[in-house]
């Protein structure tokens, strides 16, 4: 039973992997980096964990906010008041 399971879930995450767009893609590989860099920043500082935790998810929380525009090479940022403001992607 667990194995069939197992396999019927692994085969479901492929099948709905092909219908992720490119922007949820990006989303999602700004919210890994973000959440990485939050996490890594919070052990460097000596951070209790549950600081850890808070400050790896709003890593990834400010990373999936990134958004980047195809036509004009802009990213747009979250300044974090609710507002944003477009510069050029890095």
């Amino acid at each position: 039973m667990r194995k069939t399971l197992t396999t019927t879930v692994l085969a479901a995450s492929l099948v709905l992997a092909g219908c992720v767009s490119e922007e949820q893609k990006r989303q999602t590989t700004g919210a890994v980096i973000g959440g990485g860099l939050g996490l890594i920043t919070a052990k460097a500082l000596g951070a209790d964990s549950d600081w850890v935790v808070v400050s790896t998810l709003a890593g990834a929380a400010a990373g999936a906010l990134v958004a980047r525009n195809q036509q004009t090479g802009q990213c747009a940022y979250a300044r974090g008041d609710g507002t944003y403001y477009r510069a050029r992607c890095p």
